[in-house]
C-alpha cells in the first residue's frame, strides 16, 4: 500500500514543473488521484481499437509488477462506426488499470536485472505491446477454463483492453475493479485439527474451524489444477500456495457478505520477477524450479503451452466455440513475444541459425525504445531501416551515465532542444533546475523522506535541496526526515520517550489511543463493527484499564534490551585494547546479536518481574497466569496481556493480539505483505495456538480431577540428574585432572533439565498446572544444588570454595530455568485428551 502523504502537495509541485514551460516532458513515476488520463487502446477479445478517457480515483499500490489504479472511465470513441461498445466498457463505469511498470526506481531496476539475467532483453510485459496482449489473451482464456472448473467465470477477473502509457513508458492493461478483500483473521481454537486437515489426514468436520482461509486454500489449489491443464503452467506460479506470498493475488468480494464459501476471485496473472534456478525467492520456488527444469524451462517467467491449451479447448469445444479466433492471435503473439529476446535456454541453437529470430529480435527491441520514449517517432523509423545506426544505438545505451545523454540527444529532437537551451539561456537553465528539484522533492515526499513543508520550502529554496542530497545513503526514508526535520524530531521523541509515560498516568489518552486502534482495525478488517462496539462499550471497566496500563509498561521496558546490549558491548570493547580491531568488532557485534536471540532479555525479564508483582500485589494468579509466563520471554511478552484479555474480553484480545502480531509482519519485504500467508501463520501463532492450548489444558484438567496428586517422584529425578552430573565430573577429573567448563558439557545441561521437567511434569498425576510447573522448578533447584555438592565432593583437591559458590548459582538458575522450560513444552505438546 502506498505510504501517507499530502496529495495536495504533490499537485501543486507538478505544476510549478508545467510552469517552467521545459521542452522535455515531466519526469513521472506515477499518477495522483484526479488525474486524467486518455489512451489509445485496443479490446482484448475482439481486437477493435478506440480511444478511452479516465480519471485516476485512487492510486492502489505498486510492486515489481507495476502500479494499479481504480479509475473512472468518462469517455469513450470507438474507430469503428458501426459498433457501439468497444470491449465492453461503458461511461461511468470503475475499472482497474495497470501499468506494468513500477513505481519505485529500486524495483524497476532489480526486477529489470533478473529478467536480463534470465532473457537477456528488456522486461517485455513493459515495452512490448504484444508481449502484454499475449498475457491478457491468456487470461481470456484462463477466464473461460474457469467456468468449467468451478462453473461461474467470475472466479477469474475480466480483462478488456491493453494500451501503451505514453508518459511512463510502458505498456497497460485495463480490467474489471473487484470490490474485495484479501481475508479475516479468524479465531480458531482447534488449530490442530487444523493442522492435521493440511496434512490431508481424516478429521472431524465439527472440529474444523477458520472457514475462510480452508476455502481460500482450497481454491488455489483448484485454481493452480486448473492453470496446469490448460497449460498455463507459469502463471500458476502466482497463485502456489507454498510461495508464502500468492494468497493477496486471490480476493473475496465484499457483496458476497460474511459467507467464507462463495466470491473468492483470481485477480492477478502477471508476474513481477523471473525465477532463476540458482536464485529461488520463495519455499515453494525450489519445487517449481525441478518442475521447471522437467518441461525444459530453466528460467520461468509466464511461458505456457498453447498446444496445450488448444487440446483442452478441443475436450471443452462447447464452452470455447467462439473463442477459437482469438486463439489464432495467441499463437502469433506468443510467437513474437518469445522470440523478441535471445533468451538462450530455450532458444538455444536457433540464435545462430534462425534469422527469422534475429529480426523479431531486432523489430521488437526498436518497439521498445519507443515504448519507453527513449526515441521519437521519426528516429524510430530511421532505426529500423538502418540497423547499423540501430546497433550504434543499443551499444551506447551501454555506456553508464553518459550513454543516456547521448541518446537523448540523438533520438529526442525536444530533449535536444532542452539541453541546447540550458546551455544558451540562463533562465531556462533557473527553470529546469527548480523542476528538476521538484520532481525529485515529490519521489522524496511520497517515500516518507521530507514532510509537505519542506518539501515546498525545497523548491522554493533550491539550495536547500543538496544538504538533503548525503541523507539519501540513509536505506530507511523515515531517518532522513528524523535528522533533517526538527518537528519530526520533536514529535518521534515524544512519541518513543514521552508518550509511553504519559499513557501510563492518563486514563482519557489511552481510551484514546485505544480508540484509535479500533477505527484502524475496521479498516484493515482485523475487527468487525459488532466486536468494535463491544470493546467500546467496555473500555472503562477496571480490568481493561489495568491490562491497558500493563501493555504501556510493556512498551516502557522495549529499549532496556538495547540499552543494555550496547554498553555491555561498549565496556568489553573498551577493556580490551590488547585484542585486534577486527577482533574486537567480531566480539562487539556477537555481545549485541546475542541479546537479539535470546528467549529472556534485560526488557523481557522487566516485564517479567513487573507482571510477577502485580499478580502479587493483587493476590491474583488466575487473572494473571498466561502473562505471566509470557512476560519473560523475548517478542512474545509484548502479546502476554492481549493474550491474558482472552478470558475476560475475547472481542478486545482478539483485535489486540491480531494487531499487534500482524502489524509486526508488514515490516518484514515481499513476504509481511497485507493477507499473506505470513501475516496469517503469525496472527495463528500468537492468537489462535494459545486458545487451543487452553482448550487443551482445561481437558486435561478435568481428566486429572479424579487422579490423585503425586510428588514423591520429584526428589527421585533430582537424584538421577544430580548424579548424571557427577558421574561426568568424576570422568573429566580422572581424565583431565579438573572439573568440566560449561561449555564443554553444555549440550548435558540442556538435555538434562529438560527432561526432568517433562518427566516431573507427567509423573504429578492430578496435580494443577501451576503445581506441576512448581515441582519442576524445584526439581531443576535440587539437581542444581546436588549436582554442586557433587562437584565438590568429587573434586575436593581441585575446587576453591569461590568457585563451588559461583559454581551453584549458575547451575540453580540455569537448571531451574531449562527445567521449568521443559514441564511447560510437556504440557503444551500434550495430545487432545478428545482424540485419544
Amino acid at each position: 500500500m502506498a505510504k501517507q502523504y499530502s496529495i495536495e502537495v504533490c499537485r501543486e509541485l507538478e505544476e510549478k514543473i508545467h510552469q517552467a514551460q521545459l521542452h522535455r516532458p515531466a519526469r513521472i513515476a506515477r499518477y495522483e488521484a484526479g488525474t486524467e488520463l486518455a489512451y489509445d487502446i485496443t479490446s482484448v477479445d475482439t481486437a477493435d481499437t478506440g480511444r478511452v478517457y479516465l480519471v485516476v480515483d485512487r492510486f492502489v499500490g505498486g510492486g515489481f509488477a507495476g502500479q494499479v489504479y481504480r479509475v473512472k472511465v468518462k469517455g469513450i470513441k470507438v474507430e469503428n462506426k458501426l459498433k457501439k461498445q468497444l470491449g465492453g466498457l461503458r461511461v461511468g463505469g470503475i475499472y482497474a488499470i495497470k501499468i506494468l511498470v513500477p513505481p519505485s526506481q529500486l524495483s524497476q531496476l532489480f526486477r529489470n536485472v533478473l529478467y536480463w539475467i534470465g532473457f537477456q532483453g528488456p522486461f517485455q510485459l513493459q515495452v512490448n505491446p504484444t508481449a502484454a496482449r499475449a498475457g491478457a489473451l491468456w487470461q481470456k482464456f484462463i477466464r473461460r477454463g474457469a467456468k468449467i472448473c468451478f462453473g461461474n467465470e467470475n472466479a477469474v477477473v475480466d480483462i478488456y483492453a491493453t494500451f501503451v502509457d505514453k508518459n511512463l513508458g510502458s505498456c497497460g492493461e485495463l480490467s474489471q475493479w473487484i470490490d474485495g478483500r484479501t481475508w479475516q483473521l479468524e479465531v480458531d481454537e482447534h488449530m490442530d485439527t487444523l493442522r492435521r486437515w493440511t496434512r490431508g489426514e481424516t478429521v472431524d468436520e465439527d472440529r474444523l474451524g477458520s472457514p475462510e482461509y480452508r476455502t481460500k486454500k482450497q481454491f488455489m489449489a483448484d485454481f493452480v489444477n486448473l492453470l496446469h491443464n490448460i497449460g498455463a503452467y507459469e502463471f500458476a506460479r502466482q497463485y502456489e500456495w507454498s510461495t508464502c506470498k500468492s494468497q493477496p493475488n486471490c480476493l473475496k468480494r465484499m457483496k458476497t457478505g460474511k459467507d467464507p464459501l462463495v466470491g473468492l476471485v483470481a485477480v492477478d496473472f502477471r508476474a513481477g520477477l523471473a525465477l532463476l534456478p540458482f536464485l529461488p525467492m520463495s519455499p515453494g520456488d525450489f519445487k517449481l524450479i525441478l518442475k521447471g527444469l522437467k518441461r525444459g524451462s530453466i528460467v520461468q517467467f509466464d511461458r505456457g503451452s498453447v498446444d496445450k491449451l488448444e487440446r483442452f479447448m478441443q475436450a471443452h469445444s462447447n464452452e470455447f466455440g467462439d473463442m477459437w479466433p482469438m486463439l489464432e492471435e495467441l499463437k502469433a503473439a506468443e510467437c513474437v513475444y518469445r522470440d523478441s529476446v535471445p533468451d538462450i535456454t530455450h532458444n538455444r541453437i536457433r540464435l545462430f541459425n534462425d534469422r527469422r529470430l534475429w529480426s523479431t529480435i531486432f523489430d521488437s527491441t526498436v518497439t521498445g525504445w519507443r515504448v519507453r520514449n527513449l526515441i521519437d517517432a521519426d528516429n524510430e523509423q530511421k532505426l529500423r531501416t538502418n540497423k547499423v545506426s540501430a546497433m550504434l544505438f543499443f551499444a551506447i545505451g551501454l555506456i553508464p551515465f553518459l550513454g543516456k545523454l547521448i541518446r537523448r540527444i540523438w533520438a529526442r529532437a525536444d530533449w535536444r532542444t532542452h539541453y541546447g537551451k540550458i546551455l544558451t539561456s540562463f533562465g531556462y537553465f533557473r527553470r529546469a533546475f527548480k523542476a528538476r528539484v521538484a520532481e525529485r522533492v515529490i519521489s522524496w515526499h511520497r517515500s516518507g523522506r521530507v514532510g509537505p513543508e519542506r518539501a515546498i520550502k525545497l523548491v522554493e529554496q533550491p539550495w536547500r535541496f543538496f544538504c538533503h542530497l548525503p541523507f539519501l545513503l540513509l536505506i530507511f526514508p523515515a531517518l532522513h526526515r528524523f535528522f533533517t526535520d526538527r518537528q519530526y524530531f520533536k514529535d518521534k521523541l515524544y512519541y518513543v520517550f514521552v508518550r509511553p509515560i504519559a499513557l501510563y498516568f492518563s486514563p482519557k489518552l489511552r481510551n484514546q489511543w485505544m480508540r484509535q486502534m479500533i477505527t484502524d482495525g475496521r479498516k484493515k478488517h482485523i475487527l468487525s463493527d459488532e466486536d468494535a462496539e463491544i470493546v467500546r462499550a467496555n473500555l472503562n471497566e477496571p480490568y481493561i484499564q489495568r491490562y491497558l496500563v500493563s501493555l504501556v509498561v510493556h512498551f516502557l521496558t522495549v529499549p532496556i534490551t538495547q540499552i543494555v546490549s550496547f554498553t555491555h558491548a561498549t565496556i568489553w570493547y573498551m577493556r580490551h585494547p590488547e585484542v585486534s580491531d577486527t577482533e574486537r568488532a567480531a566480539v562487539t557485534a556477537a555481545i549485541l546479536l546475542a541479546y537479539q536471540i535470546i528467549p529472556v532479555s534485560p526488557g523481557s525479564f522487566c516485564r517479567g518481574l513487573y507482571t510477577t508483582c502485580l499478580a502479587i500485589y493483587d493476590r491474583n494468579f488466575k487473572d494473571y497466569n498466561i502473562a505471566l509466563f509470557l512476560s519473560y520471554f523475548k517478542y512474545v511478552g509484548y502479546l502476554a496481556f492481549p493474550i491474558q484479555m482472552t478470558y475476560h474480553y475475547p472481542a478486545l484480545a482478539r483485535f489486540m493480539a491480531g494487531h499487534w502480531a500482524t502489524e509486526a509482519t508488514h515490516i518484514v519485504p515481499v513476504f509481511g505483505e497485507r493477507g499473506a500467508l505470513l501475516e496469517h501463520w503469525v496472527f495463528c501463532l500468537f492468537y489462535n495456538w494459545p486458545l487451543t492450548i487452553r482448550r487443551k489444558m482445561r481437558k486435561w484438567a478435568q481428566v486429572r480431577a479424579s487422579i490423585e496428586p503425586r510428588y514423591w517422584h520429584v526428589g527421585l529425578y533430582a537424584v538421577v540428574g544430580a548424579a548424571i552430573f557427577g558421574y561426568v565430573d568424576f570422568s573429566h577429573i580422572k581424565a583431565f585432572e579438573r572439573l568440566p567448563a560449561l561449555k564443554e558439557i553444555w549440550l548435558l545441561f540442556v538435555i538434562v533439565p529438560l527432561f526432568c521437567g517433562r518427566f516431573v511434569s507427567l509423573g504429578c498425576g492430578g496435580a494443577v498446572l501451576w503445581k506441576r510447573i512448581v515441582a519442576a522448578t524445584f526439581c531443576g533447584i535440587m539437581v542444581g544444588i546436588l549436582s554442586t555438592g557433587v562437584s565438590a565432593v568429587v573434586g575436593v583437591d581441585v575446587l576453591a570454595a569461590g568457585e563451588i559458590a559461583k559454581s551453584c548459582v549458575w547451575r540453580v538458575f540455569i537448571l531451574a530455568f531449562l527445567s521449568t522450560a521443559g514441564a511447560l513444552i510437556t504440557e503444551l505438546r500434550l495430545p487432545d485428551p478428545d482424540l485419544k
